[in-house]
């Protein structure tokens, strides 16, 4: 067998078991081994892992073999003959309460109603209509969904939150300026108000509206310096001198995003107003960067679980902005996946 034979043999397999891996993390997030490992504060036996968690430890070193091997957790040698398991960068995305956590968006993404919508992923390629994946296997679109079941409400809401952490954090580390003469913010889709409230910790001159739907504001914290506004960002969103949209537009077709921006044009002043978009810039001469592969993942996740949405290329992007009334644009990299996108009048 030849190597490129051999290399196509591991990947068809590695997608056939594919979710094998998800599941495997899920576990060890459920089972609070990233956790315990850190709290034990060196190498851990099987022995003492197991004891800890109360978990059959055949069991455990069968999950825990697993995710060694693709190295999301390692191995360390303990004195001259035992071994420990220790954690890795990776693991220690899967502590429940640390500075990077991402534990909150797995949770999200790997939850039932989540998964459901990939089963009819060709029939949305195949249909004509605009009910998306989500829809067929749940009844109803993802926002409606949401609204209605409180439970999936709040893991959405605090998957929303612990990517808000992140890349709040990036922005702050990789172009700060772009909040420079910003009075006032209004974060539109602002969820349970976190992004609002880490960039009013930095910047704290800057007055924050957080800005959703009704049910969703009437349960966010209350932060000092920042004010919870409920509506209907396709009606109007309050004025402020900058509007800010993180992870928002994807979720819409061009039509619906242009609705969106003309009402972000309206809040805005148009001497010194401008709408801050932090999201993924799709380029076709990033085939092979592997934060590329991580832009068109999300792309398939727009497609299964939003009626319209999509991640756009920089000319997609050009035109829903020209086309909302927008004179001109830039884009920013920060560290990860997406974009900062400055939009002026």
């Amino acid at each position: 067998m030849g190597d490129m034979e051999a290399r196509a043999e591991v990947d068809i397999w590695s997608y056939v078991f594919g979710y094998t891996k998800t599941a495997a993390v899920k576990c060890a997030i459920e089972l609070g081994v990233a956790d315990v490992i850190e709290n034990h504060g060196s190498p851990m036996p099987l022995s003492q892992l197991a004891a800890a968690l109360r978990y059959v430890p055949s069991r455990l070193q069968r999950i825990m073999r697993f995710l060694v091997h693709y190295q999301v957790f390692k191995e360390e040698p303990i004195g001259q003959h035992s071994m420990g398991f220790s954690l890795t960068p990776l693991s220690r995305r899967l502590i429940k309460h640390g500075e990077k956590t991402i534990v909150p968006f797995i949770l999200l993404m790997s939850s039932p109603i989540m998964l459901g919508p990939w089963h009819s992923l060709s029939a949305r390629v195949l249909q004509r209509g605009n009910i998306s994946p989500f829809e067929a296997a749940n009844g109803m679109d993802f926002w409606s969904y949401t609204e209605a079941n409180p439970g999936h409400s709040k893991l959405f809401n605090d998957a929303m939150a612990c990517k808000a952490r992140l890349t709040i954090s990036a922005i702050i580390k990789g172009c700060p300026e772009v909040f420079d003469g910003v009075q006032s913010l209004v974060d539109a889709g602002g969820g349970n108000g976190t992004a609002m409230s880490l960039l009013v910790k930095q910047f704290p001159r800057i007055r924050g509206i957080n800005f959703d739907l009704p049910h969703v504001v009437v349960v966010a914290p209350k932060f000092g310096g920042i004010e919870n506004v409920g509506g209907d960002m396709f009606m109007s969103i309050p004025n402020a001198d900058a509007v800010f949209l993180m992870w928002i537009l994807h979720d819409w077709d061009d039509e619906e995003c242009i609705k969106i921006l003309k009402k972000c044009r309206e809040a805005i002043p148009e001497d010194k107003g401008k709408v801050i978009i932090v999201e993924a810039v799709l380029e076709e001469e990033n085939k092979g960067d592997e934060l590329e592969y991580v832009r068109l993942m999300l792309d398939m996740v727009m497609m299964t679980h939003t009626n319209k949405g999509k991640e756009r290329s920089l000319k997609e992007w050009s035109y829903v902005l020209q086309e909302s009334g927008f004179t001109r644009f830039n884009v920013k990299s920060i560290q990860g996946f997406e974009s900062v996108i400055e939009v002026y009048p």
